[in-house]
């Protein structure tokens, strides 16, 4: 076995599964630095790619970071390594959120290494589900995921569902009123085809899904009233399956830990046959955000509400070059 320092094709290659990870408005607000000459990869939030009007806290950002940390982990076993990952190991800095030493030796972790193929097929899905029963036992999976990374998924009733549907409905107009908001998400959503933005990030037309008809479906319209060519309608499932992935503390480690739970669940519904979308805007405003919570659930904290189903693949978003996200520096 070679005992010197990883190469950089593989530190490269798991950098790449790391920034498959979603994030909101696929804004990729990540950073990894290795450590010369050590398997070492350091996890840092990018400040330039906050929404400050959007994500004030930076809660949104964080669980994007702790989503591609997890496919970190994901990739790391499938390629025969052990990550030992400290999260927030510098209480004097609010951008540094995980430190992951890669080892040759530990046990190995066959139930991540699993996940891998489940990285790269995974993509947002906004188009029309069927109106299909979710087993139990693929509901108990995605629960075990959430569990298994400090989180709870809660699956709420077909009323609530009613209302989280109303809460996003609540959510867009009060994002109507601020423009701050608003610029954001023109900012970072390209309602032009692809080949003419040429963006590495952000949410292409063609990730945007159908409008519907009627609202039965809580799926964020990224068109935000622009003219998106070729985007037609479509009636959405009727009694879509929703899934409240939440944790019991509200802080930056929580959100972080919330971020890898999130990514185990959706890692876990691909490998399913399942596919999803998420939606975050109820969860943006304090005063809409208690009402997502379930009555009925000991949930104390809900972080993302997850759309699962039967239906077509999403389109894949834009990445950016590993080289735009990864750079290699001394130890300090």
């Amino acid at each position: 076995m070679n005992d010197g320092p990883l190469d950089a094709n593989t530190i490269n290659a798991l950098v790449a599964d790391a920034t498959a990870a979603p994030s909101q408005h696929n804004a990729q607000p990540w950073a990894f630095r290795r450590l010369r000459g050590m398997d070492v990869l350091r996890l840092y939030a990018d400040p330039e790619r906050a929404l400050p009007h959007t994500d004030p806290e930076n809660r949104g950002l964080l669980m994007g970071c702790g989503a591609a940390l997890f496919n970190l982990r994901v990739s790391a076993a499938a390629a025969g390594l052990t990550p030992d990952v400290r999260l927030l190991p510098d209480p004097a800095s609010a951008t540094f959120l995980a430190e992951v030493s890669l080892t040759r030796t530990g046990p190995r972790d066959s139930s991540l290494a699993r996940l891998a193929p489940s990285i790269r097929r995974r993509h947002s899905s906004r188009l029309p589900f069927r109106d299909e029963e979710i087993p139990a036992a693929a509901k108990e999976r995605l629960s075990e995921a959430a569990r298994v990374e400090g989180a709870d998924l809660f699956f709420p009733d077909p009323w609530h569902v009613r209302s989280i549907v109303e809460l996003v409905r609540d959510a867009e107009d009060t994002e109507a009123l601020d423009p701050g908001v608003h610029e954001e998400t023109v900012r970072w959503t390209h309602p032009e085809p692809s080949p003419v933005t040429g963006a590495a990030d952000g949410v292409p037309a063609g990730a945007f899904g159908p409008r519907q008809h009627g609202t039965s479906v809580p799926v964020r319209d990224f068109a935000v009233g622009r003219p998106v060519p070729g985007r037609g309608w479509a009636v959405f499932e009727k009694n879509p399956h929703i899934a409240l992935l939440g944790t019991a503390g509200d802080k930056p480690l929580d959100w972080l830990r919330a971020g890898q739970a999130l990514e185990r669940v959706l890692l876990q519904a691909t490998a399913d046959g399942l596919v999803a979308s998420l939606t975050s805007q109820p969860l943006e405003w304090p005063d809409i955000r208690w009402a997502v919570r379930d009555p009925l659930s000991a949930m104390a904290n809900v972080q993302m509400v997850i759309r699962l189903g039967y239906g077509p693949e999403g389109e894949a978003s834009p990445r950016r070059p590993v080289a735009d996200v990864l750079d290699v520096t001394d130890v300090t």
